[in-house]
């Protein structure tokens, strides 16, 4: 599952002009093959954490301090043309909400068409069967048909498959996952995280799996890092952090669960979703 040298490793700070310390201190380490957890609540900063790491935090005024080593180069050190690049190639994101990711205006095929043009100049016919392989990984239709409709003609779970689709086009060694399950229901959320676990198996896809339940992040993560007012307050394994917490904050966490959904049953990583 891991490699000795990180595949990510990052040490930051994020201040606003008019809100400082938003992250302080931050360090993430993140081994090829390894699904990492990031639990916090709201406003805790795990969104601010993963544009942060993907280069994006500037466009909103923010300041970024300390490194952040993708595959051994500080991407806080590249230029914007470098980093665009590497985004949706090297390093994806799945964002909560597909209504707001994808263009209503464009079809299904023309979007994962513009994505892959982005970062490879080849024919019709292998950009074709790049989008057949990625639906066909997220277990879509690949055909004409589902190619021609548009975002407002698929269900949430559908437009969220073609988000994660797009996302997976170039095989990325590390995918963003930020509250991706969280505008799903109950089933479709299983789907997903079964999907992802899938990923992470079949690509070897690292993946940051941000959220607030604490339940899908034990069914899926090999790591979990607690997020709280900008610190990173304790990171372990899930076992470590569901039976034996040590931070009072994990401690209020797991105590808000149901006493029955929580233990050695979920702490197993993705041998639930397996």
């Amino acid at each position: 599952m891991t490699s000795s040298a990180p595949l990510l490793s990052a040490r930051l700070s994020v201040d606003y002009r008019n809100k400082p310390g938003v992250l302080r201190n931050i360090v993430v380490e993140i081994h090829r093959g390894e699904i990492v957890g990031l639990v916090g609540e709201s406003g805790s900063g795990k969104s601010t954490l993963a544009l942060a790491l993907l280069q994006l935090l500037q466009l909103k005024g923010a300041k970024v301090q300390g490194e952040v080593i993708f595959q051994d180069e500080d991407l806080l050190h590249k230029s914007e043309s470098q980093l665009r690049a590497m985004r949706g190639r090297q390093m994806s994101v799945v964002l909560q909400s597909p209504l707001t990711s994808l263009n209503p205006a464009l079809r299904v095929g023309t979007q994962l068409k513009e994505a892959w043009r982005a970062h490879v100049k080849g024919t019709k016919e292998e950009c074709l069967s790049a989008i057949r392989t990625a639906l066909n990984s997220v277990s879509l239709p690949d055909d004409d048909e589902f190619l021609r409709r548009r975002p407002s003609q698929l269900s949430v779970g559908q437009g969220q498959r073609v988000i994660i689709a797009m996302a997976i086009l170039h095989r990325p060694a590390l995918l963003i996952a930020d509250e991706a399950t969280s505008a799903l229901d109950t089933i479709t959320q299983s789907e997903i995280l079964s999907l992802f676990a899938r990923l992470n198996r079949d690509l070897d896809m690292a993946i940051l799996y941000i959220s607030h339940d604490l339940l899908s992040v034990a069914a899926l993560c090999h790591r979990v890092a607690i997020l709280r007012d900008g610190e990173i307050v304790e990171c372990d394994s899930p076992d470590v952090i569901f039976d034996a917490p040590r931070h009072p904050y994990t401690q209020r966490l797991i105590a808000a669960l149901p006493g029955a959904c929580f233990g050695k049953t979920l702490s197993r990583p993705l041998e639930i979703l397996s």
